[in-house]
Protein backbone atom coordinates (compact mmCIF):
# COMPACT_ATOMS: atom_id res chain seq x y z
CA UNK A 1 0.00 0.00 0.00
CA UNK A 2 1.32 3.24 -1.04
CA UNK A 3 2.38 5.32 2.06
CA UNK A 4 -0.37 9.06 2.43
CA UNK A 5 1.29 12.04 2.75
CA UNK A 6 0.97 12.33 6.40
CA UNK A 7 2.79 8.96 6.91
CA UNK A 8 6.20 10.35 4.96
CA UNK A 9 8.99 11.32 6.72
CA UNK A 10 10.06 14.26 4.10
CA UNK A 11 13.85 15.09 3.86
CA UNK A 12 14.71 18.88 3.49
CA UNK A 13 16.11 19.73 -0.24
CA UNK A 14 19.37 21.17 -0.13
CA UNK A 15 21.52 22.17 -3.07
CA UNK A 16 21.05 26.14 -4.48
CA UNK A 17 24.63 26.99 -3.97
CA UNK A 18 26.90 29.10 -1.55
CA UNK A 19 25.41 32.46 -1.55
CA UNK A 20 28.14 33.58 0.69
CA UNK A 21 29.99 36.99 -0.56
CA UNK A 22 33.87 37.26 -0.14
CA UNK A 23 34.93 40.85 2.16
CA UNK A 24 35.43 42.84 -0.98
CA UNK A 25 32.25 41.81 -2.90
CA UNK A 26 30.51 42.80 0.76
CA UNK A 27 32.88 46.07 0.84
CA UNK A 28 31.69 47.31 -2.85
CA UNK A 29 27.95 46.41 -1.86
CA UNK A 30 28.05 48.36 1.66
CA UNK A 31 30.21 51.51 0.23
CA UNK A 32 27.79 51.94 -2.24
CA UNK A 33 25.31 53.53 0.74
CA UNK A 34 28.28 56.23 1.05
CA UNK A 35 29.10 57.54 -2.82
CA UNK A 36 27.52 61.02 -1.96
CA UNK A 37 30.66 63.08 -1.79
CA UNK A 38 29.77 64.90 1.46
CA UNK A 39 30.46 61.15 2.84
CA UNK A 40 34.54 61.85 1.86
CA UNK A 41 35.58 63.64 4.93
CA UNK A 42 33.98 60.35 6.85
CA UNK A 43 36.24 58.00 5.37
CA UNK A 44 38.27 56.92 8.99
CA UNK A 45 34.60 56.29 10.15
CA UNK A 46 33.13 54.95 7.31
CA UNK A 47 36.56 52.04 7.37
CA UNK A 48 35.23 50.96 11.37
CA UNK A 49 31.42 50.50 10.11
CA UNK A 50 32.39 48.51 6.88
CA UNK A 51 34.99 46.48 9.58
CA UNK A 52 32.13 46.32 11.69
CA UNK A 53 29.49 45.18 9.59
CA UNK A 54 31.83 42.22 7.82
CA UNK A 55 31.95 40.54 11.37
CA UNK A 56 28.12 41.09 11.68
CA UNK A 57 27.94 39.38 8.35
CA UNK A 58 30.92 36.98 8.44
CA UNK A 59 29.86 35.97 11.72
CA UNK A 60 25.97 35.95 11.03
CA UNK A 61 23.95 37.70 13.70
CA UNK A 62 20.88 37.51 11.98
CA UNK A 63 18.74 38.42 15.65
CA UNK A 64 21.26 39.69 18.14
CA UNK A 65 18.63 41.19 20.39
CA UNK A 66 16.67 38.29 22.32
CA UNK A 67 14.65 37.40 25.29
CA UNK A 68 12.99 34.27 26.83
CA UNK A 69 9.96 34.11 25.49
CA UNK A 70 7.85 33.45 28.72
CA UNK A 71 4.80 32.53 29.31
CA UNK A 72 2.08 31.69 26.84
CA UNK A 73 4.47 29.63 24.00
CA UNK A 74 5.38 26.27 23.82
CA UNK A 75 8.45 26.62 25.42
CA UNK A 76 8.92 29.71 27.21
CA UNK A 77 12.62 29.45 28.23
CA UNK A 78 13.67 29.48 24.63
CA UNK A 79 15.15 32.91 23.36
CA UNK A 80 12.94 35.01 20.90
CA UNK A 81 14.18 38.24 18.92
CA UNK A 82 12.76 41.00 20.81
CA UNK A 83 11.40 43.13 17.40
CA UNK A 84 9.48 40.09 17.21
CA UNK A 85 8.13 40.06 20.25
CA UNK A 86 7.45 43.78 20.41
CA UNK A 87 5.50 43.53 17.06
CA UNK A 88 3.60 40.54 18.39
CA UNK A 89 2.54 42.62 21.03
CA UNK A 90 1.30 45.38 18.70
CA UNK A 91 -0.71 42.59 16.91
CA UNK A 92 -2.34 41.65 20.21
CA UNK A 93 -3.38 44.94 21.22
CA UNK A 94 -4.95 45.46 17.85
CA UNK A 95 -6.91 42.43 18.08
CA UNK A 96 -8.06 43.69 21.79
CA UNK A 97 -9.30 47.08 19.76
CA UNK A 98 -10.46 45.16 17.30
CA UNK A 99 -12.77 42.78 19.08
CA UNK A 100 -13.86 46.08 21.46
CA UNK A 101 -17.47 46.37 21.24
CA UNK A 102 -17.76 49.61 22.27
CA UNK A 103 -14.76 50.78 20.03
CA UNK A 104 -15.20 52.77 16.71
CA UNK A 105 -15.28 50.87 13.31
CA UNK A 106 -12.22 51.04 11.40
CA UNK A 107 -11.09 50.72 7.78
CA UNK A 108 -8.19 50.42 6.36
CA UNK A 109 -8.19 52.32 3.18
CA UNK A 110 -4.83 51.06 0.89
CA UNK A 111 -3.77 52.96 -2.18
CA UNK A 112 -2.33 50.07 -4.39
CA UNK A 113 -0.17 52.21 -7.12
CA UNK A 114 3.89 53.43 -6.66
CA UNK A 115 2.61 56.91 -7.92
CA UNK A 116 3.02 59.76 -5.90
CA UNK A 117 4.28 63.63 -6.80
CA UNK A 118 7.29 64.20 -4.50
CA UNK A 119 9.17 61.43 -6.66
CA UNK A 120 10.18 60.85 -10.34
CA UNK A 121 6.69 60.44 -11.83
CA UNK A 122 6.00 64.34 -10.10
CA UNK A 123 2.26 63.89 -10.05
CA UNK A 124 -0.06 62.72 -8.06
CA UNK A 125 -2.23 58.98 -8.70
CA UNK A 126 -5.50 58.58 -9.99
CA UNK A 127 -5.82 55.40 -7.04
CA UNK A 128 -4.72 58.57 -4.54
CA UNK A 129 -7.41 60.05 -5.40
CA UNK A 130 -9.94 57.57 -5.70
CA UNK A 131 -8.68 56.67 -1.90
CA UNK A 132 -10.29 60.20 -1.00
CA UNK A 133 -13.41 59.40 -2.18
CA UNK A 134 -13.47 56.83 -0.62
CA UNK A 135 -12.32 58.04 2.69
CA UNK A 136 -15.09 60.79 2.55
CA UNK A 137 -17.60 58.26 2.68
CA UNK A 138 -16.08 56.30 5.37
CA UNK A 139 -15.68 59.44 7.53
CA UNK A 140 -19.29 61.19 6.62
CA UNK A 141 -20.44 57.63 8.27
CA UNK A 142 -18.44 58.24 11.33
CA UNK A 143 -15.95 55.91 11.48
CA UNK A 144 -12.13 55.32 11.52
CA UNK A 145 -10.55 55.67 8.03
CA UNK A 146 -6.72 54.41 8.39
CA UNK A 147 -5.35 54.84 4.89
CA UNK A 148 -2.72 52.96 4.03
CA UNK A 149 -0.81 54.48 0.59
CA UNK A 150 2.27 52.46 -0.19
CA UNK A 151 3.72 54.72 -2.54
CA UNK A 152 5.40 55.53 0.37
CA UNK A 153 7.69 52.70 -0.71
CA UNK A 154 9.45 54.29 -3.56
CA UNK A 155 9.20 58.21 -2.14
CA UNK A 156 9.97 57.71 1.18
CA UNK A 157 13.02 57.64 2.96
CA UNK A 158 13.66 53.63 4.19
CA UNK A 159 10.50 52.74 3.79
CA UNK A 160 10.38 49.38 2.74
CA UNK A 161 8.45 45.77 2.64
CA UNK A 162 11.08 42.52 1.60
CA UNK A 163 10.44 40.41 -0.28
CA UNK A 164 8.32 36.91 1.48
CA UNK A 165 11.23 34.34 1.59
CA UNK A 166 8.20 31.22 0.83
CA UNK A 167 8.81 29.79 4.61
CA UNK A 168 5.10 28.26 4.36
CA UNK A 169 6.33 25.92 0.99
CA UNK A 170 8.79 24.46 3.62
CA UNK A 171 6.07 23.77 5.85
CA UNK A 172 3.28 26.08 7.51
CA UNK A 173 4.16 26.06 10.51
CA UNK A 174 8.20 27.28 9.56
CA UNK A 175 6.20 30.56 8.37
CA UNK A 176 5.39 32.61 11.90
CA UNK A 177 2.27 34.86 12.46
CA UNK A 178 3.84 37.94 12.74
CA UNK A 179 6.62 37.16 10.02
CA UNK A 180 9.92 36.61 11.87
CA UNK A 181 11.95 36.69 8.65
CA UNK A 182 12.99 40.04 9.57
CA UNK A 183 15.06 41.70 10.46
CA UNK A 184 17.95 40.19 9.07
CA UNK A 185 21.02 41.79 11.15
CA UNK A 186 23.32 40.08 9.47
CA UNK A 187 22.37 40.27 5.55
CA UNK A 188 21.30 44.29 6.42
CA UNK A 189 17.37 43.37 5.70
CA UNK A 190 15.86 46.10 7.82
CA UNK A 191 13.30 48.38 8.00
CA UNK A 192 10.84 46.32 6.91
CA UNK A 193 7.63 47.92 7.30
CA UNK A 194 5.41 45.43 7.45
CA UNK A 195 5.82 44.82 11.40
CA UNK A 196 3.54 48.25 11.43
CA UNK A 197 1.18 47.35 8.93
CA UNK A 198 0.13 43.79 10.66
CA UNK A 199 -1.47 45.48 13.44
CA UNK A 200 -3.25 47.41 11.29
CA UNK A 201 -4.75 45.01 9.38
CA UNK A 202 -5.50 42.98 12.69
CA UNK A 203 -7.29 46.43 13.91
CA UNK A 204 -9.77 46.52 10.96
CA UNK A 205 -13.36 45.56 10.95
CA UNK A 206 -13.37 46.23 7.35
CA UNK A 207 -10.36 46.38 3.98
CA UNK A 208 -10.69 48.62 1.15
CA UNK A 209 -8.04 48.35 -1.49
CA UNK A 210 -8.17 50.74 -4.83
CA UNK A 211 -4.76 50.22 -7.18
CA UNK A 212 -4.85 50.06 -10.57
CA UNK A 213 -3.47 47.75 -13.16
CA UNK A 214 0.29 47.72 -13.89
CA UNK A 215 1.19 45.12 -16.77
CA UNK A 216 -1.85 43.07 -16.31
CA UNK A 217 -1.09 42.65 -12.52
CA UNK A 218 -0.73 44.17 -9.03
CA UNK A 219 1.20 46.94 -8.43
CA UNK A 220 5.01 45.59 -7.05
CA UNK A 221 3.98 47.97 -3.70
CA UNK A 222 1.09 46.31 -3.14
CA UNK A 223 1.98 42.57 -4.45
CA UNK A 224 5.31 42.65 -1.77
CA UNK A 225 2.30 43.25 0.90
CA UNK A 226 0.29 40.51 -0.35
CA UNK A 227 2.91 37.85 -0.43
CA UNK A 228 3.82 38.98 2.74
CA UNK A 229 0.72 38.44 4.44
CA UNK A 230 0.76 34.58 3.62
CA UNK A 231 1.28 34.34 7.43
CA UNK A 232 -1.87 35.68 8.12
CA UNK A 233 -3.16 32.05 6.73
CA UNK A 234 -2.54 29.56 9.05
CA UNK A 235 0.69 31.07 10.21
CA UNK A 236 2.20 29.91 13.54
CA UNK A 237 1.84 32.23 16.29
CA UNK A 238 4.41 30.78 18.46
CA UNK A 239 8.12 30.06 17.23
CA UNK A 240 9.12 27.82 20.12
CA UNK A 241 7.12 25.02 18.56
CA UNK A 242 9.81 24.87 16.33
CA UNK A 243 12.77 26.12 17.78
CA UNK A 244 12.77 28.98 15.59
CA UNK A 245 13.31 28.15 11.78
CA UNK A 246 13.96 24.87 12.15
CA UNK A 247 12.41 23.36 8.56
CA UNK A 248 12.79 19.31 10.26
CA UNK A 249 10.53 20.21 13.13
CA UNK A 250 8.29 22.36 11.17
CA UNK A 251 7.51 19.93 8.70
CA UNK A 252 6.78 17.00 11.35
CA UNK A 253 4.27 19.22 13.05
CA UNK A 254 2.91 20.13 9.80
CA UNK A 255 2.44 16.35 9.01
CA UNK A 256 0.73 15.38 12.78
CA UNK A 257 -2.36 18.01 11.85
CA UNK A 258 -1.95 21.75 11.57
CA UNK A 259 -5.31 23.69 12.21
CA UNK A 260 -4.23 26.54 9.49
CA UNK A 261 -5.65 29.70 12.10
CA UNK A 262 -6.97 32.51 9.99
CA UNK A 263 -5.79 35.64 12.10
CA UNK A 264 -8.06 37.95 9.51
CA UNK A 265 -10.64 36.14 9.07
CA UNK A 266 -14.43 37.43 8.83
CA UNK A 267 -13.24 41.06 7.97
CA UNK A 268 -15.05 42.69 5.35
CA UNK A 269 -13.44 44.13 2.12
CA UNK A 270 -14.27 46.23 -1.08
CA UNK A 271 -12.33 46.41 -4.17
CA UNK A 272 -12.14 49.09 -6.50
CA UNK A 273 -9.73 48.24 -9.33
CA UNK A 274 -8.72 50.86 -12.50
CA UNK A 275 -7.17 50.52 -15.99
CA UNK A 276 -6.14 51.84 -18.76
CA UNK A 277 -6.44 49.09 -21.72
CA UNK A 278 -6.01 45.88 -20.50
CA UNK A 279 -6.20 43.60 -17.30
CA UNK A 280 -7.99 45.31 -14.76
CA UNK A 281 -10.89 42.39 -14.59
CA UNK A 282 -8.26 39.85 -13.85
CA UNK A 283 -6.67 41.48 -11.11
CA UNK A 284 -10.06 42.56 -9.30
CA UNK A 285 -11.01 38.45 -9.69
CA UNK A 286 -7.28 37.90 -8.22
CA UNK A 287 -7.47 40.35 -5.22
CA UNK A 288 -11.14 38.90 -4.55
CA UNK A 289 -10.02 35.28 -4.68
CA UNK A 290 -6.87 36.17 -2.26
CA UNK A 291 -8.77 37.60 0.55
CA UNK A 292 -11.63 35.27 0.46
CA UNK A 293 -8.99 32.72 0.19
CA UNK A 294 -7.77 34.05 3.88
CA UNK A 295 -11.32 33.95 4.67
CA UNK A 296 -12.41 37.83 4.47
CA UNK A 297 -15.89 38.57 3.29
CA UNK A 298 -17.00 40.84 0.22
CA UNK A 299 -18.87 43.34 1.28
CA UNK A 300 -21.59 43.36 -1.01
CA UNK A 301 -21.25 43.02 -4.88
CA UNK A 302 -20.81 46.71 -5.93
CA UNK A 303 -18.11 46.82 -3.66
CA UNK A 304 -16.12 44.78 -6.32
CA UNK A 305 -15.40 46.90 -8.95
CA UNK A 306 -13.12 47.16 -11.75
CA UNK A 307 -13.07 49.61 -14.62
CA UNK A 308 -11.09 51.50 -17.72
CA UNK A 309 -10.54 55.48 -17.36
CA UNK A 310 -9.17 56.81 -20.42
CA UNK A 311 -9.65 53.64 -22.93
CA UNK A 312 -6.73 53.86 -24.74
CA UNK A 313 -6.77 57.68 -24.08
CA UNK A 314 -2.86 59.30 -23.48
CA UNK A 315 -1.40 58.89 -20.32
CA UNK A 316 -0.68 62.23 -20.11
CA UNK A 317 -4.20 63.05 -19.80
CA UNK A 318 -5.75 60.46 -17.50
CA UNK A 319 -6.52 62.66 -14.80
CA UNK A 320 -8.31 64.85 -16.71
CA UNK A 321 -10.13 61.32 -18.41
CA UNK A 322 -10.63 60.82 -14.43
CA UNK A 323 -12.46 64.07 -14.09
CA UNK A 324 -14.99 63.30 -17.12
CA UNK A 325 -16.24 60.27 -15.45
CA UNK A 326 -18.14 60.77 -12.70
CA UNK A 327 -19.93 57.22 -12.95
CA UNK A 328 -16.98 55.82 -11.81
CA UNK A 329 -16.21 57.81 -9.04
CA UNK A 330 -19.65 57.34 -7.95
CA UNK A 331 -18.87 53.56 -8.18
CA UNK A 332 -15.89 54.44 -6.28
CA UNK A 333 -17.87 55.73 -3.67
CA UNK A 334 -20.22 52.95 -3.56
CA UNK A 335 -18.01 50.49 -2.43
CA UNK A 336 -17.01 52.48 0.26
CA UNK A 337 -20.59 53.16 1.62
CA UNK A 338 -21.29 49.25 0.61
CA UNK A 339 -18.28 48.18 2.84
CA UNK A 340 -19.40 50.76 5.90
CA UNK A 341 -22.93 49.11 5.68
CA UNK A 342 -21.46 45.87 5.57
CA UNK A 343 -19.33 46.67 8.76
CA UNK A 344 -21.99 48.36 10.62
CA UNK A 345 -24.05 44.89 10.46
CA UNK A 346 -21.38 42.98 11.26
CA UNK A 347 -20.34 44.28 14.47
CA UNK A 348 -24.13 44.16 15.54
CA UNK A 349 -23.86 40.36 14.28
CA UNK A 350 -26.62 40.73 11.59
CA UNK A 351 -24.17 40.45 8.63
CA UNK A 352 -24.83 36.18 8.61
CA UNK A 353 -22.23 34.06 6.94
CA UNK A 354 -24.00 30.48 5.10
CA UNK A 355 -21.36 28.83 5.32
CA UNK A 356 -20.16 29.40 8.92
CA UNK A 357 -19.52 25.85 10.86
CA UNK A 358 -18.79 24.40 7.81
CA UNK A 359 -15.59 21.75 7.99
CA UNK A 360 -13.10 22.90 4.98
CA UNK A 361 -12.29 19.23 3.70
CA UNK A 362 -9.10 20.56 1.79
CA UNK A 363 -7.18 22.45 4.39
CA UNK A 364 -4.19 23.96 2.39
Amino acid sequence: MAKTARSLTPKTRKGQGDVKLSRGEFERRLRERFSDPLFDRLSADIDRIVDTAWTVYDEYHRSPRKRKAGPGFAHPEFELPIEWLEARDRILDAAREHDDPNGRSRILVICGAARHDQTCPGEMSKTFRLTQLAREEIERAGMFCDLLDLSHLTAQYGRQILPCKACVSTAMPLCNWPCSCYPNHALGQVNDWMNELYPRWVAAHGVMIVTPVYWYQAPSVLKLMMDRLVCADGGNPDPTTTHGKRPEEAKALELKGWDYPRHLANRLFAIVVHGDAAGAETLRRSLTDWLTDMNLVPAAPNALVDRYVGYYEPYATSHEALDRDASFQEEARNAARALVEGVKLARAGKFPRADEGLRDPRPK
